[in-house]
């Protein structure tokens, strides 16, 4: 069989591709009664507001919204790349502070998580004082300055204060993390739209913790325990491996929410940070760096299984495209 078989759409289809549907019949038809609904509005939505209806004007009308959310999540891919390619073991940031980044890489995990966690639960997304634009907003300052100042700008000490200006967004991401957890979780204990003030699907409101509550624990004490210091050597590929599963989970809520369906603890995602765990358990027989690099691989290939085949499964159920918006028949036009 040459190379050509096995690069076929068909072979290519199968290995991206889940074997058995995602959803059921009966969450695929709870889908279809979904409705979005969003609350709030954050500091500088009003202003975006203005840039974002003036692009959307000089977009093709055949252009889907997800063709525009993949861009994005495509721009961040390429720029968080360039700035690992240049710095691998984050040094230069908080590299040398492992317990600040730790805090600070999976607090924006768990924040996420908790703004679809409270939605899940109240049926609505709700937008706070400082919310994704102003985080995007953020990070984008903080790669500029990165790109400017150099290294050099991090270390630089602040007057008065004396710390380093590293420290600055842990401490910012610190302050946003106290206060948008403490409006995620107001509405989490109080705003249950199901029986007796359940979830959306009618689960324990508390339900979601247990999944991101493993992800944090596990990376918690795979950190602590290493042998050979693998988040503080390899952060990036560590945060990777983990985001990836965290992304996974996220998804996974945000499906749950649209059919109002359970959320189920069991899953493949927890792969591979359970191999770096196990690996732990029996003292390390395997080279940490190398399962930590079989735990990337695997989160990676089940979170892409995952979202192709959800959103191939959704868009035939609905006759819709992914990426493009089907142009009007004439019939329906009339």
């Amino acid at each position: 069989m040459d190379s050509a078989c096995w690069l076929s759409p068909a072979v290519l289809r199968r290995l991206i591709e889940l074997p058995a549907p995602v959803l059921s019949r009966h969450q695929l038809k709870r889908l279809e009664e979904h409705r979005y609904s969003s609350a709030g509005r954050s500091l500088l939505e009003p202003i975006m507001q203005r840039y974002w209806e003036w692009l959307v004007c000089h977009m093709p009308v055949w252009l889907a919204p997800n063709l525009i959310t993949v861009v994005g999540l495509a721009t961040n891919i390429f720029t968080t790349l360039v700035l690992v390619y240049y710095c691998p073991t984050a040094t230069e940031q908080l590299g040398t502070n492992p317990d600040w980044m730790f805090f600070c890489c999976f607090a924006g995990m768990f924040m996420f998580y908790c703004a679809h966690w409270q939605t899940y639960v109240s049926g609505t997304l709700r937008f706070g004082i400082i919310d994704v634009t102003e985080v995007q907003i953020f990070i984008i300052i903080m790669y500029l300055l990165a790109a400017v100042g150099g290294s050099a700008f991090w270390q630089a000490l602040i007057p008065v204060l004396n710390i380093p200006m590293k420290i600055v967004p842990a401490l910012c991401t610190f302050v946003g993390a106290v206060i948008s957890c403490t409006n995620y979780f107001r509405v989490i204990f109080t705003g249950g739209v199901g029986k007796n003030g359940s979830t959306i699907a009618g689960t324990s409101v508390l339900s979601p913790v247990l999944h991101i509550g493993s992800v944090i624990v596990l990376a918690m004490m795979i950190y602590k325990k290493s042998a050979i210091q693998l988040f503080e050597k390899h952060p990036c590929l560590y945060i990777l491996a983990f985001g990836f599963v965290s992304a996974k989970i996220t998804n996974k809520l945000v499906v749950a929410h649209m059919t109002k369906s359970e959320m189920h603890l069991h899953d493949v995602a927890f792969l591979g940070p359970g191999l770096l765990f196990l690996n732990q358990y029996f003292n390390s027989f395997i080279d940490e760096y190398l399962v930590l690099w079989i735990a990337l691989v695997l989160s990676l290939f089940d979170l892409v299984r995952y979202c192709v085949s959800v959103c191939n499964q959704i868009a035939s159920h609905l006759h819709i495209f992914v990426f493009k918006i089907k142009p009007p028949t004439s019939g329906a036009a009339q």
